[in-house]
Formats: structure tokens, C-alpha cells, sequence
């Protein structure tokens, strides 16, 4: 089928085109940038660079993010002289494929743009717990789990799943994975909250119609231990043993962890490392994560307050349902987007729902 932009002339698709680089250039600046880029080069070719691992892990960071930063505005520029240039010599449908992507960067550029909380730009650690709804409920929260796992893969974001506890019977009580890559946070913040699915249940012999739920927790991931000061006494420190795939491969120590932060309730269990130490380790960066998280929704708590709004975030009402009978639709209920294509969506196409949330944040915001 052809979209509405393959309809319109060329001609005016590169107006507007033109008129979206310049606000493009504008915005990201890119002679800022490059001084950027200069700057951190050199810091990295000094020799003590290292002696700071903190600071080195995080100057690394932000140079990795700028030279692709400059690279995706370079691609961009490229192929929008090359679509001036083609006009009029190479058949429009040729040139077909180069607009797409154009028009592709340009929207995720000016998604970009969007991201100007202190945690944003950086790499997120995503929870996802089954909530009401029994053992439909849990096959729920690893469909999700799917979901956001292709989702990352489409958007060549890097993820690693370290928690998950099966189910009773199916599926999963709880996961949690990291999400590295530029904006990580600042995107998957639109994920948070209550997740509603409506469908047939596989696991009801009559084959009636469930309603189940599951959470999904986003915090941005905290590499630097003073982020986020935390009291020995506040917390409480479990080990168990881990669950494996049985034979040799058992884990026959207490090497799994759960931290107890008793002050807000959060509970954080890690059990994919090899060493309790090393899954201690992890618990904690995680608990510091979960804790700016709520440090974040409280802010924005307030916020929503002052400016009279609603916050549909987490532990509030669903903020999207999944309804796959007696129709088939993925309606968000903050913004209105909606999608007919239900498998699309559970095949990780999200970039709809997020872009929706996030321009009606920034006018919320503006």
C-alpha cells in the first residue's frame, strides 16, 4: 500500500524536508557538537585517564553518544543532497527507499530533541511484574517481556536480561533486564506503568475472556555508586538459592540475592550472576536505579499537581490496553494512539505509542 507522503510530489516532501534539517541543525547544533567531540578526544588520549574509572566509564559514554550523534546528522545531511540532486533525473520510486529513511532520522532526531531530564540520555533497567489476573497475568508479563526484547533489537538498543522468576504454572512473576543505548531512559519512561491485556485465555478450559495486568518499572540504570546514598540500616539482605535448568548445572549455594529497602518497599532479587558477591553487586545498582526512579515519579507527581493534571504512571489506572477479543486494538490511554495491529505491536512495534507520549510530555511540560 503506498503511504500519503508517496502521493504528494516530491518537490514539496523536500520543502518540508529542508524545513525540518534546518530545525534539525538548529536544535543539535552540530559545530557544538564537534568542539564537543574534540574536547572529550582529548581528555580520552590522556595518560591518567583511567586512574578515574568512574569518570573514565562516563567521558567514554558521552564521546561513544556524540560521534553517533554526528554521524546519524552526517548520514542525514548526505542523503537529503542526494534526494536535491536525484529530483527530476532518477524515477521518484527509486528514490523511494533513501526518503523513507530520511524521513525515519528525521522524526527519531526530533525525538531527540525531547530528552532533557537529568537521566535521559543514559541506559535504563526495566522491571516488568505480573500484577492481577493469576496465572494469565504472568504469561502477560513474559509477553511483554518479548516484546520489549524485540522492540530494543529493532531500535539496535543493547539489553540483558539478569532477574526473572517463573510463574507457578506459566510465564512470569517478575523480570527485570537493562536497556544500553543512547536515550534508553528517556524513551522507555513512556513504558512505565500498568500494562492491560483483554484476550481469550489459553489457560481457562472453557475458553472465556480474562483481564489481566502487569507492571512495567523503568528506572534509569546508575553506574556511579554516590549517585544515590544508601543506609546499611535501611535495607535488608536475603540469599537463596538460585533456580537452574537442573544436572550439573544447579546452583548448590545461597548465591541468588534480594535487598529489602525498608524505608520505600522496593524489593530488588538478582540470581543470573555467578557469584552471591557479584549478584549483590548488581542488586544494589539496581535498588540506587529503582530509587532515583521514585525520586523522579515523585517530582513529577508534584508537578502533574500544580499543572492540575493526572499522573496515570505507576500503580495508577492502565495506561494502555491490549485487547486482542472480541476485537483487536492497543489503545494508550494518556495520548489516544491506537494501533488495529495487535501482533505488530507484541512484535515490539512501539515507536508510535512512545512518540505520542513523549510530544504530549513536552507540550505538558513547555
Amino acid at each position: 500500500m503506498e503511504s500519503n507522503e508517496t502521493q504528494i510530489p516530491l518537490d514539496e516532501q523536500l520543502g518540508e524536508i529542508g524545513a525540518q534539517l534546518d530545525w534539525v541543525r538548529v536544535t543539535f547544533d552540530p559545530a557544538v557538537l564537534k568542539a564537543r567531540l574534540d574536547e572529550l578526544e582529548q581528555e580520552l588520549a590522556q595518560p591518567d585517564f583511567w586512574n578515574d574509572q568512574q569518570r573514565a566509564a562516563r567521558l567514554s559514554a558521552e564521546h561513544q553518544r556524540t560521534q553517533e550523534k554526528l554521524r546519524r546528522y552526517d548520514e542525514l545531511v548526505s542523503n537529503v543532497e542526494f534526494l536535491r540532486e536525484g529530483a527530476g533525473t532518477f524515477p521518484d520510486e527509486e528514490l523511494e527507499p533513501v526518503l523513507r529513511d530520511v524521513r525515519g532520522e528525521l522524526a527519531r532526531l526530533q525525538e531527540d530533541a525531547l530528552f532533557s531530564g537529568e537521566y535521559d540520555g543514559g541506559d535504563a533497567v526495566v522491571t516488568i511484574q505480573s500484577d492481577a489476573g493469576g496465572t494469565d497475568a504472568q504469561d502477560w508479563a513474559e509477553i511483554l517481556l518479548r516484546m520489549y526484547l524485540r522492540w530494543a533489537e529493532q531500535r539496535g538498543l543493547e539489553t540483558e536480561v539478569i532477574e526473572s522468576s517463573p510463574g507457578e504454572e506459566y510465564g512470569l512473576k517478575s523480570a527485570t533486564f537493562t536497556v544500553r543505548g543512547e536515550n534508553a531512559y528517556g524513551i522507555l519512561k513512556a513504558e512505565r506503568g500498568k500494562h492491560r491485556l483483554v484476550r481469550l485465555s489459553p489457560f481457562d478450559q472453557a475458553h472465556r475472556r480474562h483481564t489481566s495486568f502487569a507492571q512495567v518499572i523503568v528506572a534509569p540504570l546508575l553506574e556511579e555508586s554516590g549517585a544515590i546514598e544508601i543506609a546499611d540500616d535501611d535495607i535488608r539482605i536475603d540469599t537463596y538459592r538460585s533456580s537452574g535448568a537442573g544436572g550439573q548445572h544447579v546452583n548448590k549455594t545461597d548465591s541468588a540475592v534480594r535487598i529489602t529497602h525498608m524505608p520505600s518497599g522496593i524489593v530488588v532479587a538478582v540470581q543470573n550472576e555467578r557469584s552471591q558477591s557479584a549478584n549483590k553487586d548488581t542488586a544494589m545498582k539496581i535498588l540506587r536505579s529503582r530509587l532515583a526512579e521514585k525520586a523522579e515519579e515523585e517530582r513529577e507527581a508534584e508537578l502533574a499537581r500544580e499543572r492540575g493534571g493526572v499522573s496515570m504512571g505507576f500503580g495508577g489506572n492502565a495506561i494502555r490496553s491490549y485487547v486482542l477479543h472480541p476485537y483487536q486494538l492497543v489503545k494508550d490511554h494518556r495520548t489516544e494512539h491506537e494501533v488495529g495491529n495487535t501482533q505488530g505491536v507484541l512484535d515490539g512495534d512501539l515507536d508510535g505509542f512512545i512518540r505520542a507520549y513523549l510530544l504530549q510530555t513536552a507540550g505538558e511540560t513547555s
